[in-house]
């Protein structure tokens, strides 16, 4: 009679043990699952951005420059009105939901959405470099002729473009000029990841505005953004900003802005998602099987 009760309070503790360990893995997964939902649907509109024939991409990079130009709008007739830079970034937040919610192209969006889809393998290095390499130079160009638009209509701007001009030129290539990009590229890339992992609109603008708010009320350098307004500072003819200050200047931020967004913000995220590749799941296969 006293030997079934030492096989009892062996068998209960084992049940005990295999039931946290059967909720560990539900809950791990449960953890998963919003990670690897975000990673594929990102991977899909990277892909399709990636594919974009030449007329769409054209058509959207411009209309990017042109409304990301109406935020800067916004960001200068505030900061003459108030003097305030950080009341400037939030009307500065009009231009990111106008990309957003009529789904233009700005330059760093492409650090996130794009290079998510070439992880994949849903799009070649080559089309990243073409999408990049495209982007930024039709929003460029919208900005510019925006901007010229701008300058005939608000004469009043004048001296809030010599301003901000003198700020990024005079900052010019240093220590705190090579911080400031970086952190611009991580910020913006940032907002776009935080824009990728909601469903909801709403919480898309508040993101919008969350970094608008850090970008353009920093300021920090930002190659797009920052461009359209030293071209506004030469177009108005500001005294000491020219084309070639604009070249000697956003030379060094673009791939600054890049690193930021990459190492900071999309690198990480690839890491965390390493195993959701297509090679990396087909390896785990065999490996299950055997098993």
């Amino acid at each position: 009679m006293s030997e079934p009760a030492p096989h009892h309070e062996r068998t209960a503790p084992d049940a005990e043990d295999e039931t946290p360990a059967a909720g560990s893995e539900e809950a791990a997964a449960a953890v998963e699952e919003p990670i690897r939902s975000t990673y594929e649907s990102t991977a899909s509109e990277g892909g399709d951005r990636l594919n974009r024939s030449w007329r769409t991409l054209v058509s959207t990079g411009f209309l990017g420059g042109v409304e990301i130009s109406l935020g800067v709008l916004a960001y200068l007739l505030t900061v003459h009105e108030t003097h305030s830079h950080l009341l400037g970034g939030l009307a500065f937040s009009i231009g990111f939901m106008a990309l957003f919610l009529a789904h233009s192209e700005l330059f760093t969006e492409g650090f996130y959405y794009p290079i998510v889809a070439v992880f994949a393998r849903e799009g070649t290095l080559l089309q990243l470099i073409r999408l990049w390499v495209v982007t930024l130079l039709t929003n460029l160009l919208g900005g510019w002729l925006t901007m010229g638009l701008v300058v005939l209509a608000f004469p009043q701007l004048h001296d809030t473009l010599v301003e901000s001009s003198d700020y990024f030129l005079g900052i010019g290539l240093s220590w705190r000029g090579l911080a400031l990009a970086v952190l611009a590229g991580a910020v913006i890339t940032l907002m776009t990841r935080m824009q990728a992992g909601t469903d909801s609109p709403g919480a898309a603008i508040a993101a919008s505005v969350g970094g608008a708010f850090i970008l353009a009320g920093a300021p920090l350098f930002h190659s797009v953004l920052d461009s359209i307004i030293l071209f506004g500072a030469i177009l108005s003819g500001v005294p000491g900003a020219t084309y070639l200050h604009w070249l000697e200047w956003v030379w060094w931020v673009i791939p600054l802005n890049m690193l930021g967004g990459l190492l900071l913000t999309t690198g990480p995220r690839l890491l965390r998602s390493s195993k959701l590749r297509p090679d990396a799941e087909d390896a785990a296969r065999p490996a299950a099987r055997a098993e």
